[in-house]
């Protein structure tokens, strides 16, 4: 009995550990959000994965936090419709991978004052970088032919389940 709770507290922090293992980007460290400073330089040589938190720290008022797409970043244009964040401490979980851009759309911050970010997102650490296909565990444990007892066989259900929750 006390060896299946044990079992159980394992396989619970196994789904959980990619999340413990994320990262908080203070974006430009304690120089924050703001106009001439080079972002692209601060962001070179960083991996940022799925499951890491940027921080955008400003002045309310002064600068935003605008997600673009490849376009209104070359522009520095929000495309109609795109809603600021303003705050002045905006965190932005980072869902999926792939480049994403962000810039200040307040006057000219992001063409004459350089406020523009752009990162590649990777996948979160410990998953597969492929689109992830039923794995023989999960395809087992759908349909109740584990072969898997014990211990082992409860992690090994819990890792096997981590992909298909985060690449939901």
């Amino acid at each position: 009995m006390a060896s299946s709770k044990i079992c159980i507290v394992i396989a619970i922090a196994a789904v959980f550990a990619p999340s413990i293992l994320a990262t908080e980007f203070m974006i430009g460290d304690e120089t924050g959000w703001t106009t001439n400073f080079d972002y692209q330089a601060w962001a070179y040589g960083k991996e940022f994965h799925v499951g890491d938190k940027l921080v955008f720290r400003y002045p309310p008022g002064v600068h935003n936090v605008v997600r673009v797409n490849g376009t209104g970043f070359e522009k520095c244009e929000a495309p109609a419709g795109t809603e600021a964040l303003t705050t002045g401490e905006d965190t932005l979980t980072l869902t999926s991978p792939g480049k994403k851009w962000y810039i200040c759309s307040m006057g000219n911050h992001c063409k004459s004052g350089n406020m523009r970010l752009t990162i590649t997102v990777l996948a979160e650490l410990g998953s597969p970088t492929a689109s992830p296909s039923p794995s023989p565990v999960s395809a087992a444990v759908a349909t109740g032919r584990t072969g898997l007892s014990g211990c082992g066989g409860w992690i090994a259900v819990a890792i096997a389940g981590i992909p298909g929750i985060v690449m939901v």
